[in-house]
């Protein structure tokens, strides 16, 4: 097949641009594939972060086309002519939020009307965690002009068949991510970090309140009066950062968490899952997490909450703690009893199995299934 992937991609960051990255790797093995990206993917005033590109050398780059202003609509006529030229069988995007559905809807509408494209949607969410209005009518549109989909959870799978009863889909759990090197030996990592003779545990990722870091902070007291840990929180953050900083100021963990407030390049990832006994996301909502793929990529065990899909992913008492959200005595009991019941080497065996069957061949497998059968 002849397959465009639409969306974001180097030279922009973060994990969806990681994703096409990698998803483009694996479809091309079998298939003729082109990424086209974005010129503007946010405008600067809505965009959270410092950066939207990717602070990174070009060693995971693909190539990829900047087209598309995901404001500008000429551009998207634009971008859509210039798809339409290449005849791919095959168009897909990864849909997270409805920000870019009119974007996305009005592209794969231009391209199926020229050309007879099918187009499929990898779905990361249907709607977004944190609701906006006219959230439901943006994705309807952009769901009008989709053949097919993938989703990731049985969370997205039941949002999918609320909102689109018709759809038809696969279900696929994201795959494991593998582009962020391999893992250290454990005492270098912290070395390098400035930690010795503690426990680590590890918060990472962009830090937005669903996220769940505030519930971790306040579990930390409790956590400390058992365990010895050192809490690394890495992150660029989407939230109100002081706010967070108050709160370790004022529960005095000054001396037990280290924040890393910036967007960590692919090449620095493995040094902080390396240092960490463990990864612990409090989230309190979610649909799934691409943080556990990255844990599971360097064998770490996972701590988290009882939301979405992340209890599919995170087998409770065998790659680590499923525990009830918004719950900071739960947490921090999780956390004491991983290290005061020895749990880790026998977490890391069942990752370092459970992890093989999230490979990237049963996703390319199942866009080829979903694609032969519209």
């Amino acid at each position: 097949m002849k397959i465009v992937i639409v969306g974001t991609a180097y030279p922009l960051r973060g994990g969806i641009a990681h994703y096409n990255a990698i998803l483009y790797k694996h479809l091309s093995e079998r298939h003729s594939v082109e990424i086209v990206t974005f010129t503007r993917q946010y405008p600067s005033i809505f965009f959270p972060g410092k950066t939207q590109d990717e602070k990174g050398g070009p060693e995971n780059a693909v190539p990829t086309e900047q087209l598309v202003d995901s404001i500008n609509p000429w551009t998207w006529y634009t971008t859509a002519k210039a798809i339409a030229r290449k005849k791919p069988d095959l168009l897909i995007f990864k849909y997270w939020m409805p920000f870019f559905a009119p974007c996305f809807g009005t592209i794969a509408r231009l391209v199926k009307r020229w050309t007879g494209t099918k187009v499929l949607f990898i779905c990361d969410n249907v709607i977004p965690h944190e609701r906006r209005i006219g959230d439901t009518a943006l994705t309807r549109y952009a769901f009008a002009a989709v053949d097919s989909f993938v989703v990731q959870s049985g969370a997205v799978e039941k949002e999918l068949k609320a909102f689109y009863p018709r759809a038809s889909y696969e279900l696929v759990p994201h795959p494991v991510y593998e582009i962020f090197g391999t893992l250290m030996p454990k005492d270098k990592a912290r070395k390098e970090l400035g930690i010795t003779g503690e426990h680590v545990i590890l918060f990472f990722g962009y830090v937005r309140r669903y996220k769940g870091l505030h519930i971790l902070l306040d579990a930390m007291p409790s956590i400390l009066k058992s365990v010895k840990v050192k809490l690394l929180v890495v992150g660029e953050f989407y939230d109100d950062e002081q706010k967070y900083r108050q709160q370790i100021e004022q529960k005095k963990l000054g001396d037990h968490v280290l924040v890393h407030s910036d967007y960590v390049p692919n090449e620095e990832v493995s040094r902080y899952f390396s240092a960490a006994d463990v990864v612990v996301l409090p989230y309190v909502s979610a649909t799934q997490s691409g943080i556990v793929q990255i844990a599971y990529q360097f064998d770490r065990p996972v701590i988290a909450t009882d939301v979405g899909g992340l209890a599919e992913v995170v087998l409770n008492e065998q790659t680590g703690f499923i525990v009830k959200s918004e719950a900071p005595e739960e947490v921090a009991n999780a956390v004491v009893r991983f290290y005061k019941e020895g749990r880790e080497a026998e977490f890391v065996r069942n990752v370092h199995s459970e992890k093989k069957k999230y490979s990237w061949d049963n996703l390319v497998q199942a866009i080829e299934r979903l694609t032969a059968t519209r």
